[in-house]
């Protein structure tokens, strides 16, 4: 495939799944299709049988859709309220990184998609029923497509209701933030770089002679690794990416360093960079959301050490997945040279802050240490190393924090059967 046209295809993939994720965009494709259903009922009249025709009077239909519009409207208005309200309370009692999780939620955004649209629905409907646009036959279609649109709107509303009971919980919170972690997790655990060649963060970019360089402030959200192998492909030359997913960069910041001759223009637009994180090619990112969580959780003003342990055990879940690869895949983009995202980055991202925020809060330390050895006895060396290292930081800061002489000997020696390479999991 062409340079070019792979490039726009992934970027233009890339900017379509976080287009469909807005709320605005779902409730105006049902506004647009209560709009086409109402102007369609008079091309469809002449082709309902004359009984159905004159059974629908206009002035029930006009009452139908006035009761209608009124309910979706302060339905509408409810339903956003309470939206607002989970978003506030997300953002002062679990982490603001994750508010956006609510707005992004496709139960939310369908049922309000359905409520917006049942309301412009029903006022186009009056307003064309009552400029006499309408003939006796256009009602009675207008009458069915209401009976549907009450019936889709009925649906919505217990859908609705059920999710109430669950939103802005931090299980639910929680779940919301690991779907949409998924995918990033599944391509990490074969792919660390994103199928380039992984090198160490502070690798030195081999025979490199040109420099490219961000023109614009932001986190880089997402490197098209495929257009950047074509474009080292045709120039017969190398790219080494200096800025991963996850990377803050101003004007001037390298995005990576190449061989050869190619265009800096084509080298920047595989790069897309925006004023947020986002978690689609920035596995770290999931990991210090889930992480904030359990910070907020530690702090003195909420002091819920039951749901730090909670989030320990989904970043151990997490770490583990399905079992590691004891291989990652052969890279598909040989051309391109990347940092990968080590397991010492997401346990120094994920467990390190809960180590130290509940380093004086011995059941804190305890599941760090069931978690460590976890993660230290997975077959995975790589994994098992940052374990080891990650359970002596939190031993020495347990050793300072703890205040009782048998809670420290004990996290001491859960600490010492994690470094022992024959002890199992605690």
């Amino acid at each position: 495939m062409p340079t070019e046209t792979r490039k726009l295809l992934s970027k233009s993939l890339f900017r379509l799944r976080r287009l469909f994720r807005k709320l605005w965009v779902r409730t105006w494709g049902f506004a647009f299709l209560a709009l086409a259903a109402a102007a369609l009922s008079r091309v469809l009249a002449p082709f309902l049988p004359a009984s159905l025709a004159s059974f629908a009077d206009v002035g029930a239909v006009l009452n139908i859709l006035a009761v209608l519009s009124a309910s979706m409207l302060a339905v509408t208005t409810f339903s956003l309220g309470v939206i607002m309200s989970t978003r506030l309370a997300i953002i002062s009692t679990i982490t603001p990184r994750a508010h956006q999780f609510v707005a992004d939620d496709p139960v939310t955004q369908r049922v309000l998609a359905t409520f917006m649209g049942a309301f412009v629905y029903a006022l186009t409907g009056q307003v064309l029923l009552w400029t006499g646009v309408y003939e006796q036959g256009a009602s009675a279609v207008l009458l069915l497509v209401s009976i549907l649109v009450l019936i889709l709107v009925v649906v919505a509303m217990l859908s609705w209701i059920g999710h109430l009971t669950k939103v802005g919980s931090i299980p639910a919170t929680v779940e919301e933030l690991e779907e949409a972690l998924e995918d990033a997790f599944a391509d990490w655990r074969g792919r660390p770089a994103l199928g380039a060649r992984p090198v160490a963060r502070d690798a030195p970019p081999g025979d490199a002679t040109a420099t490219v360089a961000a023109t614009a402030a932001g986190y880089v959200q997402h490197v098209d690794i495929g257009a950047l192998n074509d474009l080292a492909e045709r120039a017969g030359a190398a790219i080494h990416v200096k800025a991963p997913p996850g990377s803050f960069v101003v004007p001037g910041t390298p995005l990576c360093h190449h061989s050869g001759q190619m265009d800096p223009a084509d080298l920047r637009a595989a790069f897309t960079i925006d004023r947020t994180r986002a978690f689609d090619q920035d596995v770290r990112f999931g990991i210090i959301v889930l992480s904030e969580i359990a910070q907020r959780a530690l702090s003195p003003a909420v002091n819920d050490p039951g749901t730090a342990i909670f989030i320990i055990d989904r970043i151990t879940a997490h770490l583990v997945g399905d079992g590691r690869p004891d291989a990652p895949e052969p890279p598909t983009c040989p051309l391109v040279f990347m940092p990968e995202v080590t397991p010492a980055d997401l346990i120094a991202d994920g467990l390190a802050p809960i180590a130290r925020d509940g380093a004086e809060k011995v059941e804190i330390q305890d599941r760090l240490q069931r978690a460590f050895a976890t993660l230290a006895h997975q077959g995975d060396r790589t994994l098992a190393d940052a374990a080891r290292d990650a359970s002596r930081r939190a031993a020495s800061l347990a050793e300072e924090a703890l205040k009782l002489p048998e809670d420290r000997a004990r996290i001491r020696a859960m600490a010492a059967t994690v470094q022992g390479t024959g002890a199992s999991a605690m």
